[in-house]
């Protein structure tokens, strides 16, 4: 009978403890945004098979712990599928939220009504977008700083691995249109996902895979697969970027002030072991991106790489390539072990159907085996170890085939407190897969010249006051419930 006092006891400093993690099935959109709502660190919200129609912004603020991260999954891959009918669908500003597994569509009627899929800023570090497909949005993702009590929070740290992103037919908006878009945060992986058909069809016609600017640093894009045009034509469009078209100065860390340029939008960004094609611009983009590392990449039937602004600097080894890597407007880099100027009509005599992003062996591949003289990477495309002299491009060949239209995931992860990703943190996942400067919007040259911009975005101020930047503090929500539960629980099977 001395238990039931003791639980007691214990109860009374539950309160100090976290709330016991908890799966959470929903079926319904209700049940959906209000587990969101009432989420606690561990919880796995966890859907149903079925339709959810979403026309209101869910607000993900409750903050996860890097052990125990709040999960919104579907309980069978792409079984949960999510129809957004609204400007921003999930707008994250807590802390260590991972969404797993869903089918996520944007059904505005009207495109620029259909803005983020995800919009993740201010305190929301250790965000995780893992194995999703999502279509149909301006930019599926979003990531930006806000200011919190009179300070620039930044989200750090994301990982965005194994998804499937694209437009199933040209955006109609002036709107920027770009499938990751991440502004501010620093150690952001960009990891094994599927890239295409972004294609910006109103404005200056401008679209991006993927970019990380505004002042972030030690970003990764590795091994995904980037087809900026494989089901749709037109428009111009660019691979990934650490720059993208600028940034406007009051928006760019670490000043964040209208009167101090954003001389630098990247510092120490990697791009590596990625396959990028049939792109109508350049496949790799870098404006003012300092001490960026351009590493084994396979760029197909594109325009090549730019190393672009006097800030931008960096390094080029061992990639393979249709068109050149140039340097433009002061920018620099080292390394003369690349294989450029391959048409398209070689990679089709080596490959299967290049294009398409199928890199299966079909012809002679002697100019790329054991050329890279700088042994810069330690796994290839499809995350097989790199041993002796390095193949040119994504793929160490000497291996054999593998599977290049499905990027393989798993890796290192980012840990709090990290200067960059971990090594020692690893996750694997069976779920499936003109000028820039500050007050001038021009972003990258066309291949014939013209120059183009990324639709505004530079000016990111309309972006925000349009009502896109979740100013709103994240904050800790936690419950002994849980625990107390557990207690008393504890105490009655003692009493037996």
């Amino acid at each position: 009978m001395r238990a039931l006092p003791v639980a007691l006891a214990l109860a009374s400093i539950a309160v100090a403890l976290p709330a016991r993690a908890a799966d959470v099935p929903v079926s319904t959109a209700a049940q959906l945004t209000d587990a969101i709502s009432k989420a606690k660190p561990g919880d796995a919200i966890v859907l149903a098979a079925g339709t959810y129609a979403i026309a209101a912004k869910v607000s993900c603020s409750a903050n996860g712990t890097a052990a125990a991260p709040i999960k919104v999954k579907s309980a069978a891959p792409f079984g949960a599928k999510i129809e957004l009918n609204t400007v921003e669908g999930f707008a994250v500003t807590g802390a260590f939220w991972t969404f797993e597994g869903l089918d996520i569509k944007g059904t505005c009627a009207t495109d620029s009504n259909c803005e983020h899929a995800f919009h993740v800023s201010g305190a929301a570090e250790g965000f995780v977008l893992r194995g999703n497909k999502i279509y149909d949005f301006n930019a599926q993702l979003k990531v930006n700083a806000s200011n919190i009590g009179g300070t620039w929070v930044m989200p750090h740290r994301g990982l965005l691995e194994g998804n499937e992103v694209f437009d199933t037919r040209p955006r109609n908006t002036g709107n920027p249109t770009t499938k990751f878009n991440i502004d501010t945060g620093d150690d952001w992986i960009v990891r094994a996902n599927i890239i295409r058909d972004f294609h910006k069809g109103g404005g200056d016609n401008v679209s991006y895979g993927a970019f990380m600017k505004s002042g972030g640093k030690n970003g990764v894009f590795e091994r995904n697969l980037v087809m900026c045009s494989r089901d749709t034509t037109g428009g111009t469009r660019i691979g990934l970027s650490f720059g993208g078209g600028g940034t406007a100065p009051q928006f760019c860390a670490p000043a964040f002030n209208a009167g101090t340029p954003c001389s630098v939008e990247h510092d120490g960004g990697t791009m590596r072991n990625n396959i990028i094609a049939n792109c109508t611009d350049v496949g790799i983009y870098l404006n003012r991106a300092k001490d960026t590392k351009i590493l084994f990449n396979t760029l197909i039937g594109t325009n090549g790489v730019d190393f672009r602004f006097n800030t931008t600097s960096g390094e080029a080894h061992g990639n393979v390539l249709t068109s050149k890597i140039r340097v433009r407007d002061g920018g620099t880099f080292s390394g003369p072990d690349n294989l450029m100027d391959v048409p398209v009509t070689e990679f089709a005599a080596m490959y299967l159907d290049p294009l398409k992003g199928d890199l299966r062996k079909k012809g002679d591949l002697a100019k790329l085996l054991d050329k890279g003289t700088a042994p810069m990477v330690t796994d290839d495309y499809c995350a097989r170890p790199r041993t002796g002299p390095h193949d040119y491009g994504a793929l160490e060949q000497s291996l054999g085939d593998c599977v290049t239209t499905m990027p393989t995931v798993g890796g290192t992860i980012p840990s709090p407190g990290d200067a960059g990703p971990s090594d020692a943190a690893t996750e694997d996942t069976s779920v499936p897969g003109g000028d820039a400067s500050p007050g001038d919007d021009s972003g990258v040259t066309t291949g014939d010249g013209a120059t183009a911009t990324d639709g505004g975005d530079p000016a990111a101020s309309s972006e925000d006051a349009a009502g896109c930047g979740c100013r709103a503090a994240g904050r800790p929500h936690e419950s002994a419930f849980g625990l107390l539960l557990g207690l008393a629980a504890l105490a009655y099977r003692r009493r037996r």
